[in-house]
């Protein structure tokens, strides 16, 4: 029978923990490593929702990508996700910022969602490993913002840089942080998940499209993959994905 320790240490291979970013807080946060698992989960983030599903399904662990205890706290009571979880007797590990760098992870599955060529990892002053750059066909941003809300069925918003597109950024997530540098790297366009309008004003205004795709949309497409090679590993453990709405709605000015 498999335990918890052997998925983490699994997991340690393929994104190692020691690779999370200081502020990050991946890694066993719910249960315990001699825990036995008949039966995993994988989900981007866990929720309500999620939860109930899991607790319907006899899950003993899911591996998240975000966080489900992130900050400090003081107490947990039993309305808590976290309260919940051990109470149910299901343990969770997060893979955040490990998978986000890690070969074949959240970025190299969306560079390659984005069919990038010659993708590289882009290494920035504050971030080393967390990002990929690669090639697309020579286009513009309006041809290359379609092209990215079709590919990864998202709902974009981007600024027009002003110049043709080839080289293209990609960081799943919360990545605006990084437009300015990459602007001056001269690269043409940068995708990630959450942006501020200013961050699109500053990134027009240094000559970078920018493209948001959903914090949600650049992410999950990789909790599948993610399964997938759980269950290479796993084989005799079942081995789901839970299904998840994306919380974010949105509504087309034009239809009124």
């Amino acid at each position: 029978m498999r335990t918890v320790r052997d998925f983490y240490n699994y997991l340690d291979v393929i994104a190692p923990f020691s690779s999370a970013e200081n502020w990050d807080n991946s890694g066993l946060l719910v249960g315990g490593f001699d825990r036995t698992v008949q039966r995993a989960a994988v989900v981007l983030d866990l929720n309500s929702e999620t939860l109930e599903q899991a607790i319907s399904l006899e899950v003993d662990l899911i591996i998240t990508h975000h966080p489900v205890i992130f900050k400090a706290q003081k107490a947990f009571l039993d309305d808590s996700l976290a309260y919940k979880l051990a109470e149910n007797g299901i343990s969770v590990i997060a893979t955040h910022t490990p998978f986000d760098s890690a070969e074949g992870g959240i970025n190299d599955i969306l560079a390659e969602k984005l069919e990038l060529t010659k993708v590289e990892i882009l290494s920035l002053s504050d971030c080393e490993g967390l990002l990929r750059v690669g090639f697309t066909d020579t286009t513009d941003a309006d041809e290359f913002a379609r092209f990215v809300s079709e590919q990864l069925g998202a709902d974009v918003r981007y600024c027009d840089g002003g110049k043709e597109i080839e080289t293209v950024a990609v960081c799943g997530g919360a990545g605006a942080e990084f437009a300015s540098e990459i602007a001056e790297m001269g690269i043409d366009a940068f995708v990630t998940g959450d942006v501020k309008y200013h961050e699109l004003l500053d990134a027009k205004e240094a000559g970078l499209t920018l493209i948001a795709a959903g914090h949600f949309e650049t992410e999950n497409p990789a909790m599948a993959i993610l399964a997938s090679k759980l269950r290479g590993n796993f084989s005799e453990t079942d081995i789901i994905v839970l299904s998840q709405t994306n919380p974010v709605k949105y509504i087309n000015a034009k239809e009124f």
